[in-house]
């Protein structure tokens, strides 16, 4: 069981950036697909991005349009969500989640991949 806590949530203004992050306390970071997703209220989760194990793959949601990065430290077992020109819109309660198998394919958009889920961060953007 591997266990994942996100942070780096918050209440800012449209226009500004935050950077989430995603913690597994109990290790075992190296050997997961990793995935960022996304959900607003009363709408469906949805995917942002996803990672390869080795970091050398990233995998975006089209709708992001180049706004959000993701990025990982294996040695420090922590994902990273890098966020800009943040908008109302994007006011979600942001979640990371870990997918056992390595190889990074279009099928990481769907949360059936994901064998592990964090409990979520909130990030509210204000106008």
């Amino acid at each position: 069981q591997i266990q994942l806590v996100e942070s780096g949530g918050g209440l800012v203004q449209a226009g500004a950036s935050l950077r989430l992050s995603c913690g597994a306390p109990g290790g075992l970071y190296g050997a997961y697909t990793m995935g960022w997703f996304r959900q607003a209220p009363g709408q469906e989760r949805e995917f942002l991005a996803a990672i390869s194990w080795n970091g050398d793959s990233t995998y975006y949601a089209e709708s992001l349009e180049g706004r959000f990065t993701i990025s990982r430290d294996n040695a420090k077992n922590t994902v990273y969500l890098q966020m800009n020109s943040l908008k109302p819109e994007d006011t979600a309660v942001y979640y990371c989640a870990a997918d056992s198998d390595r190889s990074l394919t279009s099928a990481c958009t769907s949360q059936n991949r994901y064998d592990y889920w964090g409990q979520g961060t909130q990030v509210t953007i204000s106008s």
